[in-house]
């Protein structure tokens, strides 16, 4: 069986919005690859073969979408429902081939929650995705088989993750809400903002380095950002409209220094290790940087990176970065074991992918 595992799409509604204009909202424009992507796995000699596809998390970005030209933080289930079907309308020919992909023999799909999609949690947004593409869709916000750990990552981040028995919230009218996390709510009221003036600035990694590199080269950008940051903690501190824990100034400022800083997962992949054996490949997503840690005994962490552009900060590589990247790993269905593993760069139908590391026998 071949399992693949891709994260971080950030599919919205479309490059272009109904009235022409650019949508400079929408981050994926790699429609056509994705869908080689897909036939590549599933036509020719991979036609009978069992291929799993894991959609690791941000696939849809839910929180960087308008329903009805409003952005609003009460995310009912109606609410998603009509964002969801919004960003299937702008990206019709790609929820089809996902559809064709599920069609084929021995093909399944798995949809792993993360924090720009976590409205996904949703039961009606669950059917209307699973009415586009096929009934072999699964949802689940970790995946396991064969000694392989998926999850996105964003629960080890306090700015983009909320407690379990706190998913849900009453609204202004007694109506059943998300709670959404810091992170959500900062991309949902001033990532469109800041986008407007500065298209790039949600893509760039280390985003303390470009923060600092405002302060020396773009001094009344930086001015901007300070004061619309400022002016969100007081509003969020003092206004009635935003309720539950993201009230708290004091994680506000905790967490605002963590948005900045470049998270390292390996280090919660080895404690995972550490804490279960049977786990011998943890692949996870969210950080938008594709790389893999090989520990004692075998253990292999990777990263799927992104299919989005990533302009670079780190002065090695000051340039727009696009990785195609994905994880693909080979299991022995008669013996349940991991034979192989890589992580992958797709090239193109012509050139289908240049694998990147490749294990030997775990």
């Amino acid at each position: 069986m071949l399992l693949l595992v891709v994260s971080d799409l950030h599919i919205g509604k479309g490059r272009f919005l109904e009235n022409g204009q650019l949508n400079i909202l929408e981050d994926f424009e790699e429609d056509e690859k994705f869908i080689e992507f897909l036939e590549y796995y599933s036509t020719g000699k991979k036609y009978f073969k069992d291929v799993h596809l894991v959609l690791n998390g941000d696939i849809l970005n839910l929180i960087q979408i308008d329903v009805d030209g409003v952005f609003t933080h009460h995310w009912t289930e109606e609410h998603t429902v009509k964002a969801v079907e919004s960003i299937i309308e702008g990206h019709q020919p790609l929820f089809q081939a996902l559809r064709t992909f599920l069609s084929k023999p021995n093909k399944k799909m798995t949809y792993v929650i993360g924090n720009h999609d976590f409205a996904m949690i949703w039961p009606k947004a669950q059917e209307v995705l699973i009415r586009e593409i096929g009934d072999g869709l699964n949802f689940t916000e970790v995946f396991q088989t064969n000694g392989v750990h998926i999850e996105h990552g964003h629960r080890f981040e306090k700015i983009n993750s909320v407690p379990k028995n706190k998913y849900f919230l009453e609204g202004v009218n007694k109506e059943k809400i998300l709670n959404l996390p810091w992170g959500s709510l900062f991309c949902l009221y001033l990532m469109p903002h800041l986008k407007k003036e500065r298209p790039y600035i949600d893509k760039i990694r280390p985003l303390s380095v470009y923060v600092k590199w405002c302060f020396f080269h773009d001094f009344r950008f930086f001015l901007y950002l300070v004061w619309t940051v400022v002016k969100y903690l007081v509003r969020t501190r003092f206004k009635k409209e935003f309720i539950g824990t993201n009230k708290n100034f004091k994680t506000s400022l905790r967490v605002i220094k963590n948005f900045t800083v470049h998270p390292k997962y390996d280090k919660y992949a080895r404690r995972m290790f550490a804490r279960n054996k049977n786990i011998n490949i943890i692949i996870m997503g969210h950080t938008h940087i594709a790389e893999w840690r090989r520990f004692k005994g075998g253990k292999i962490y990777f990263n799927t990176g992104t299919w989005n552009p990533v302009p670079s900060m780190d002065i090695g590589l000051h340039k727009n970065i696009t990785k195609l990247s994905y994880a693909c790993v080979e299991i022995d269905s008669k013996k349940q074991r991991v034979f192989n593993a890589y992580l992958n760069t797709w090239r193109g139908k012509w050139r289908p992918y240049q694998s990147e590391v490749s294990t030997s026998t775990i």
